[in-house]
């Protein structure tokens, strides 16, 4: 899928500016639901958001190309407490946005009640592969948030996602729709590359949105997917997926629309 292919359906939503988007939903707290969606479906999605939806635009651009490299130990610690469904667990990343050359080191944790929390640190871009310069910030971000035991461990890349982004903001429940397209996956072995499937994220607070329940009306219910453990445990079929097997088998490993590189 390429910025051609959303160009239009996009084009008909009011846009709204970062500045606006970050004061009206920051939501660094809160509750995501993914769901899996055939990239045809997309361009309907959109259309029938177009009425209650506005678009994140910066400089005419309405798709960005997004990368992130996410951090874990030999043992894969995150990974593991990710698998194993651990209340505390975690996840370290750095996020880049490839259009504007901008760079977060982030850490995400989890909240009360299932919600996602989301601290992060600005970074440079020319760093992103390594934590080294941010080591104090993921030590303080998991010591707060009750991981002990972190200070000694050395995390190192282990997973690059990229994709394309397009970021909706939906005014009743001040919360954002994301639809990302294009999927890699690369763990410094082979690509894998997910191919006419759009995973759609839901960021609300306590309220479902109208993009939750329009995707319920046809059929879409919320997967079990982290772009992380998801995709290193498609990488890595040694690794324990029971939480993701349906994912993977129903959506991702059997269909043509996942292959490698």
């Amino acid at each position: 899928m390429t910025e051609t292919v959303l160009d239009t359906p996009l084009r008909r939503l009011a846009p709204m500016s970062l500045d606006e988007l970050i004061e009206r939903a920051g939501l660094q707290t809160r509750v995501d639901r993914k769901y899996l969606v055939p990239v045809a479906e997309v361009d309907a999605l959109l259309d029938r958001l177009a009425s209650q939806a506005q678009v994140l635009d910066i400089g005419g651009r309405r798709l960005f190309d997004y990368e992130s490299v996410y951090f874990d130990t030999a043992d894969l610690m995150a990974y593991h407490l990710a698998a194993h469904r651990r209340r505390r667990r975690f996840k370290v990343r750095t996020r880049s946005y490839l259009d504007s050359a901008q760079c977060w080191l982030e850490v995400k944790t989890r909240g009360p009640r299932g919600t996602t929390v989301k601290e992060r640190l600005p970074y440079d871009l020319r760093d992103r592969d390594a934590i080294a310069h941010g080591r104090w910030f993921v030590a303080g971000v998991l010591g707060a948030h009750g991981i002990r035991g972190t200070d000694d461990l050395t995390f190192a890349p282990t997973l690059v996602t990229r994709y394309l982004r397009t970021t909706l903001f939906l005014p009743q429940t001040a919360s954002r729709v994301t639809v990302d397209v294009g999927l890699s996956w690369h763990d410094g072995r082979a690509p894998l590359h997910l191919r006419d499937v759009a995973v759609v994220e839901t960021k609300t607070g306590s309220t479902a949105s109208g993009a939750d329940r329009l995707l319920w009306a046809h059929g879409y219910r919320p997967q079990r997917i982290s772009k992380y453990a998801t995709g290193l445990a498609a990488l890595r079929p040694d690794l324990p997926a029971t939480r993701w097997r349906r994912t993977l088998h129903r959506h991702l490993l059997p269909s043509s629309t996942t292959t490698p590189a």
